[in-house]
């Protein structure tokens, strides 16, 4: 039972302001309730949503079930995080002209993705200046400099392998390789992008730090930057990126002033603007150079790391599709497995490349990029996403479109072989890399690079697949992965 002492401090309440402090956070709640109900309309989603928070425990730990709930409510839907009101698009219809209406919506990404990335960063221009910007970089993936890429991404992916299997013959039990394929990823992207301009400790350390820059782009984390927060880990890690980057940016610039041969993207995009040819800004600071290197990281980290991962997960789960892969390799390239692939060789492996393809297909890597409405903006005859809303196209369901993809859920490489396929004669269904002002500009670079390790993992390697109950299910941070991280062991490949 309460003491007398404790009721006598409750006597000293003012009971007009309690009431009076309750009857305010009631008409604030109310009013909320109001304006998310105004703004949904007449969209599929929850009727009422907690106030500030909204559905902020469901995002924080997001999971494919949830998404699909969502996408399957509608071709619009709504819904509220930290009061930020939301429109979900399920449809290709709606995703498609989200994505290619810049004059009413942008890029936003998450949150704190201008706190990681900088607000100055290239991928945030919009309209004229993105395009021209943009265009100029868009000669960094030509056929030429894709070949010198390849070169490089054969000689990094031959190093992980043979580390791979000696790591196997000193322990043989299964491993995840959601964290090796990352490295195998990082720093193939380092070495293509900067070259020998970076030392071994700054690939090393950037490799290291940078887990700390995936975790804070989920969709939903606490958006402010204080110590010990997700947020301020990344901006600690991209410091200490772009400060590398910068580095290696300088002394490119100097390399080639000496003349020497391009070896690395860096080179060939110094190479380019002392062009005499070139048509465009020619001239880039240490850190514009370095902060463009470093979205070009950010954007195929993550998604070209799950993208492998679920390779290696699908031919394994498949050795039907991976003799195919085997016997398109022997094939074109009969006895030469200790050679260096060529761009010519994977030009001559359609298989290989629909087999890249269905693989993203079946699991995307993103499954949706977030945008801002920036004016009132009529998605449709009926409905029109209020000004400042967040708006987020979805590519699952267009991938996974059975009327354009029979059998969606299973992986069939030879869908893309048949000219006539309803997969080939959608090809507005593909969104796997976007569409749109903003669509990756590194698609090349990025299938190239998954073709590459898959065919030298199927050429050197044998591989098993341990299965577990979560093989099948989806871990969603940024991008997509299997939620025991792929269990695999590997092997040398006997040759006869």
């Amino acid at each position: 039972m309460p003491s007398s002492t404790s009721l006598a401090q409750f006597s000293n309440i003012q009971l007009p302001s309690l009431i009076s402090s309750a009857s305010k956070a009631a008409t604030w709640a109310y009013t909320t309730q109001s304006v998310y109900r105004y703004k949904k309309r007449h969209l599929p989603g929850d009727g009422w949503t907690i106030p500030i928070i909204g559905k902020f425990a469901d995002s924080m730990k997001p999971t494919m079930e949830g998404y699909m709930k969502q996408w399957n409510s509608g071709a619009l839907s709504a819904l509220s995080v930290f009061n930020i009101f939301i429109v979900m698009a399920s449809t290709t219809e709606y995703s498609r002209k989200i994505l290619n209406s810049p004059s009413h919506a942008e890029p936003c990404l998450v949150y704190s993705a201008k706190q990681v990335l900088l607000p100055d960063n290239w991928v945030f221009l919009t309209g004229k200046e993105h395009v021209a910007y943009r265009r100029g970089l868009n000669n960094l993936f030509t056929h030429k400099a894709l070949g010198l890429y390849f070169n490089i991404m054969d000689s990094v992916t031959r190093k992980y392998i043979k580390k791979w299997l000696a790591d196997a013959m000193v322990d043989a039990t299964e491993k995840s390789i959601m964290m090796t394929v990352r490295d195998l990823n990082m720093e193939t992207s380092l070495r293509v992008f900067c070259g020998n301009h970076l030392p071994d400790e700054a690939t090393r350390e950037i490799s290291d730090k940078y887990w700390a820059i995936t975790v804070a782009l989920e969709l939903v984390n606490f958006p402010f930057a204080l110590p010990g927060t997700k947020v301020y880990r990344a901006i600690q890690a991209r410091k200490i990126a772009l400060a590398w980057l910068e580095l290696a940016a300088k002394r490119s610039k100097e390399a080639m002033a000496q003349g020497k041969e391009p070896g690395c993207m860096l080179d060939e995009w110094v190479t380019l603007l002392s062009d005499p040819a070139y048509k465009g800004r020619r001239e880039f600071s240490d850190r514009e150079m370095a902060m463009v290197v470093f979205s070009f990281l950010f954007a195929s980290q993550d998604a070209m790391s799950s993208g492998l991962i679920y390779g290696f997960q699908h031919l394994a789960d498949h050795p039907d599709i991976l003799a195919k892969v085997r016997e398109e390799q022997n094939r074109v390239r009969p006895g030469q497995h200790d050679k260096p692939m060529t761009l010519e060789d994977l030009d001559q492996m359609p298989y290989l490349k629909a087999v890249v393809k269905e693989s993203l297909r079946v699991k995307p890597p993103v499954t949706m990029v977030p945008y801002l409405a920036t004016k009132a903006f009529p998605i449709s005859d009926d409905y029109t996403v209020p000004s400042g809303s967040m708006v987020i196209p979805s590519f699952y369901n267009s991938l996974h479109d059975p009327n354009v993809f029979p059998d969606p859920d299973t992986l069939l490489p030879e869908r893309w072989l048949n000219p006539e396929s309803s997969a080939n004669k959608n090809p507005q269904n593909y969104l796997v890399f976007g569409s749109g002002p903003h669509k990756c500009i590194g698609i090349e670079y990025a299938t190239m690079n998954i073709a590459i390790v898959l065919a030298l993992a199927s050429e050197l390697t044998e591989w098993e697949h341990v299965r577990t109950p979560q093989s099948d299910k989806v871990q969603i941070i940024a991008t997509i992965f299997p939620q025991d991280g792929c269990l695999l062991k590997f092997t040398p490949r006997q040759y006869v």
